[in-house]
């Protein structure tokens, strides 16, 4: 994981709803816990761009509903700061459902991706059309 930012700021927690930005059929998914999250006792674990997470489609096709699934966070509204010093902000939260070992279910990605999400999930980001 190189050339990533060691801290990012975490500007979703466990029960937060996503936009789903891919072509799998999800339409918006909700948070259930973060992947690889180590945190305090009796804290809500948060999750910011690039992690990956386990979520529940709320929205979507029948065949979708109620899955629980992984994704990768590509965009968050809370701002974040760039090792270079900009702070970086999205219209709304996003994710991209993924497979266990990072490949993406998608074959396609609408709208933005954040750098870092792409740069960590090297399979996200072949799939974006346009990486901010």
């Amino acid at each position: 994981m190189r050339g990533i930012a060691g801290k990012q700021t975490k500007g979703l927690s466990v029960g937060s709803k996503l936009k789903c930005i891919d072509n799998t059929g999800a339409k918006e998914v909700r948070v259930v816990s973060v992947i690889n999250y180590h945190g305090v006792h009796r804290r809500y674990p948060r999750a910011g761009i690039g992690d990956q997470i386990v979520a529940s489609v709320v929205k979507g096709t029948p065949e979708m509903k109620r899955e629980l699934t992984r994704a990768v966070i590509v965009r968050q509204k809370r701002p974040f700061r760039r090792p270079d010093g900009v702070m970086v902000e999205f219209e709304d939260n996003a994710v991209v459902l993924t497979q266990d070992d990072g490949e993406t279910r998608g074959s396609e990605i609408k709208g933005p991706v954040a750098r870092e999400a792409a740069e960590r999930w090297p399979r996200v980001g072949a799939a974006a059309s346009m990486i901010m």
